[in-house]
């Protein structure tokens, strides 16, 4: 896929573009206080995908306003970034989802593509957690959509 196309921007209401990966660089955000006061922070207890749960948070609750002018040069790809060291990285995508589900922030169109998001990624976790004999993780990741479409405040 161009990378191009994945990253995208948009304006708007764009939760649910943010649903697949972060398409938003902190480095590039003008921002109110007052948006951090309502939704919060990065969440330090994620090892990697800080910026896209943290994302998650804000576009539920906030339009975005894109400016589709080059104002920042971002650097990436080097050897030494956070998500080259865990495999799997839609683990900490799938917790960041299930969390948004929990908090009863989502209107109901919201909830229902989110809900569509977490089913695509539990099945790409497990897929490969059964192609490597963890069953039982592989079982985990497959139960997720089903207990937190019922109402379930699931933990992960």
């Amino acid at each position: 896929m161009n990378q191009k196309k994945r990253h995208k921007k948009y304006s708007g209401w764009i939760f649910d573009r943010c649903l697949p990966l972060c398409i938003i660089s902190p480095s590039s955000v003008v921002i109110k206080r007052e948006v951090f006061d309502s939704a919060g922070l990065f969440d330090e207890s994620l090892p990697v995908c800080e910026d896209y749960d943290m994302w998650l948070r804000i576009t539920a609750r906030f339009p975005v306003l894109f400016i589709d002018k080059p104002y920042i040069i971002k650097n990436g790809g080097h050897q030494d970034q956070l998500s080259r060291r865990y495999e799997a990285m839609d683990r900490f995508r799938i917790k960041s989802i299930v969390n948004i589900l929990n908090s009863n922030v989502l209107n109901e169109d919201m909830r229902l593509k989110a809900l569509k998001e977490l089913e695509k990624k539990c099945t790409i976790v497990a897929k490969g957690a059964y192609k490597r004999g963890k069953i039982k993780e592989a079982e985990f990741f497959m139960k997720i959509p089903e207990e937190v479409l019922y109402g379930e405040k699931f933990e992960i």
